[in-house]
């Protein structure tokens, strides 16, 4: 709508500028070496505008007449352009699709109509991985790494390339040199970071983090500098204790619920008798994540302390957490050691259904301590082979007796999780089930015809006859197996003979404990 204004404003200001010349007629006379040229205003005008048209349209000819080479180069470059485009894009499509046969065909148009493109370059490369053939991909990566505007992405290829040959040392370096380079790099520091973690370089993987902490988010930052600090603290926990001591009060102070910086730091501040600041960081720690290292720096907050007060604690302590299998366990731990087997057993009774192996070593170990049934100790020992695992700590496959800051097969920071490595839930009988309630004598029994195998061992359901009164068949119930046999084999020799145990000592083993 503007444009339309603006374009009626200036056809009818030049309107009005003819009118005005049209309404004052004039003469124009010229005279020029005896010529007399005579004619009137109107006409000088429209005479100037012609030449004026004439003028430009040979200028432009001109123009066009010697720019035409020029132009030419442009035209076949731009229609070079845009074959090489067509072929690196259908060449990275076929790449991407694992057709190795037309992606090494348009990877050789591409390199021979635009040779040191980096995008052809690149299409190279990847045509040699795909092929097979690393050693090319080496070589284009090397060249694309040479280059400043495909520096970063050459040394990223040749990252991947030492890494795939397992050559640590090359991998290293060229991270090194990435990171030194472009600090913005997220690949590199981490690959950094994992190398230095890998090599124990705690002061050197801080100095990285600290260099690179605008790349992280502010908790993912904090969260690893904890795991930095814990780790250099427990490496420095043997030499210099001040130092492991305040390295890991930092990290207990970023990482609160880090139940190693809290174990360490509650561990280093009791030996320099503060224990009150010990109990609310292993308070603290407790109440966000139980764990059995808590409970353990816990009990060993005070060494000079009986059994009983150890016990006391302990319960405090599972008090925070109701419920909570490992308050449960700690306080079944701390009792069995003063000799309280009531609470030990109370403690442990409702994970006695479906016990995991620390709850059945904890009963065997009970067994042999209260009442010195071996036997019984012995049942709970191999009731621990078939029970369900218990949490540990794992990472990638790899599971480890303690804690460590960054996975032992990859290197990644921060890796290790306190789980359980096996997905599902093993379940068992109890070790003595219930008898199964007796049938009334008056009901007849049960007739059961075998079914025919299938192919899979099994028969279908409408295919398997079965003869059998519905009362009596409501009123069955099936008998639980004892995965545990409750008496000795005849070839087992019965309990262990100790300093005091031996068979004139009044024990009863072997057969004559079956049939006494």
């Amino acid at each position: 709508m503007i444009r339309v204004v603006l374009f009626l404003v200036v056809v009818g200001t030049l309107a009005l500028g003819v009118a005005w010349f049209a309404d004052r007629p004039g003469d124009v006379i010229v005279t020029w070496q005896g010529m007399r040229i005579e004619t009137s205003l109107m006409v000088l005008g429209a005479a100037l505008l012609a030449a004026m048209v004439v003028l430009a349209l040979i200028w432009t000819l001109l123009r066009a007449i010697f720019r035409s080479p020029f132009l030419f180069t442009r035209f076949m470059r731009h229609r070079r352009g845009v074959r090489a485009y067509e072929a690196i894009s259908s060449g990275l499509v076929a790449v991407g699709a694992g057709n190795v046969a037309a992606a090494r065909k348009l990877a050789s148009d591409a390199n021979r109509i635009a040779p040191h493109e980096p995008l052809s370059l690149l299409l190279r490369a990847q045509v040699a991985q795909l092929s097979g053939d690393l050693e090319a991909a080496e070589r284009t990566f090397q060249t694309l790494a040479s280059r400043a505007d495909t520096k970063a992405l050459g040394l990223h290829g040749l990252f991947i390339e030492a890494r795939r040959r397992n050559d640590l040392v090359k991998a290293r370096a060229v991270a090194e040199e990435a990171a030194r380079t472009s600090p913005a790099l997220g690949w590199a520091g981490r690959a950094v970071l994992e190398f230095r973690c890998a090599a124990g370089d705690w002061a050197g993987a801080l100095h990285l983090l600290e260099q690179n902490m605008a790349g992280f988010a502010k908790d993912a930052y904090l969260r690893q500098r904890a795991i930095l600090l814990t780790a250099r603290a427990l490496a420095a926990e043997e030499t210099d204790r001040d130092a492991a001591k305040s390295f890991a009060l930092e990290a207990n102070k970023l990482a609160p619920a880090l139940v190693p910086a809290a174990a360490l730091a509650a561990r280093l501040l009791a030996e320099a008798g503060q224990l009150r600041k010990a109990h609310r960081i292993v308070d603290k720690a407790w109440a966000a994540n139980p764990h059995p290292e808590l409970a353990q720096a816990y009990m060993d907050l005070r060494a000079g302390d009986s059994a009983r007060d150890r016990l006391k604690r302990i319960e405090a302590l599972a008090k925070k957490v109701p419920g909570h299998i490992e308050g449960s366990l700690a306080v079944a731990r701390a009792a069995l050691g003063a000799q309280e087997f009531a609470k030990a057993r109370s403690a442990i009774a409702p994970y006695l259904q479906n016990p995991t192996k620390r709850v059945a070593l904890l009963m065997a170990e009970l067994e042999r301590v209260e009442k010195n049934d071996v036997g019984r100790a012995r049942e709970w020992v191999a009731r621990a082979l078939h029970a369900a695992p218990d949490p540990v700590w794992t990472a990638d496959g790899h599971v480890s007796d303690r804690w460590l800051p960054a996975s032992p097969v990859t290197g990644r920071l921060d890796a290790l999780e306190w789980r359980v490595p096996l997905s599902g839930t093993l379940s068992a009988p109890a070790i003595e089930p219930e008898p199964p309630p007796a049938l009334p004598a008056t009901e007849p029994p049960v007739e059961v015809e075998a079914a025919p195998p299938t192919a899979m061992g099994v028969a279908p359901a409408e295919e398997t006859p079965l003869k059998a009164d519905p009362k009596a068949e409501a009123k069955l119930e099936p008998k639980p197996e004892p995965i545990i046999p409750l008496v000795h084999a005849p070839d087992d020799p019965g309990t262990d003979l100790g300093e005091e145990g031996d068979a004139s000592a009044g024990r009863i083993s072997g057969w004559r404990k079956i049939f006494g």
